[in-house]
């Protein structure tokens, strides 16, 4: 079993982009949450999230990632469960998802990076200023975080058999609840005085 601190080690060496490592370290977040929903292995669920996207600086294109970083992966030892649900989480790789921790990273992924953006544009830059309201709110403007794919966000809460709002919901407070190392906590007063 590959350890958090041997995934953390692995995105280091190849991710220089702290907004990168904060996406990556988000999913590993909503992984963690749902898999003590789902009275799973919360280690294996997060490093799969950690690791997800290691590749995107090295290989940043869909020709080439996740693909191309997998053999990496098996090179360091990463177990082949995580592996595949780093494989499936694109669906361009052509690996179903068939496991419930495959879903949960599909689902996860680009949901946190919506709830971060709607985050970052808050007076307050910070996730605890969030709900699932200013969610919806932002939701409605397509040309707000235009890059995150809403298709793919409704598709994986569906996968999981969850309301879209309830999974946005889910995903949020495991953020909130680690919004230090997600660099989110901002300035909740200034949210308060705007």
């Amino acid at each position: 079993m590959t350890t958090r601190d041997e995934a953390l080690a692995i995105v280091h060496e190849h991710v220089k982009n702290d907004g990168l490592v904060r996406h990556m370290l988000s999913v590993e977040t909503a992984m963690r949450h749902y898999a003590a929903i789902y009275g799973e292995d919360a280690e294996l669920w997060g490093v799969a999230g950690l690791l997800h996207d290691f590749d995107w600086e090295i290989h940043p294109s869909l020709e080439q990632h996740p693909q191309a970083g997998a053999p990496i992966l098996r090179e360091r030892g990463v177990p082949e469960e995580i592996v595949q649900a780093v494989l499936s989480h694109a669906n361009h790789s052509g690996v179903p998802r068939t496991t419930r921790m495959q879903q949960a990273l599909y689902a996860c992924d680009e949901l946190t990076g919506l709830i971060t953006a709607v985050a970052l544009v808050r007076p307050s830059r910070s996730i605890l200023d969030v709900t699932v309201k200013s969610i919806k709110n932002k939701w409605k403007d397509r040309a707000f975080a235009a890059g995150a794919n809403r298709e793919e966000m409704e598709d994986g809460a569906r996968e999981l058999g969850l309301d879209l709002w309830e999974h946005a919901g889910n995903v949020l407070a495991a953020m909130q609840a680690n919004a230090a190392e997600l660099g989110l906590v901002g300035n909740p007063q200034a949210g308060a005085a705007s």
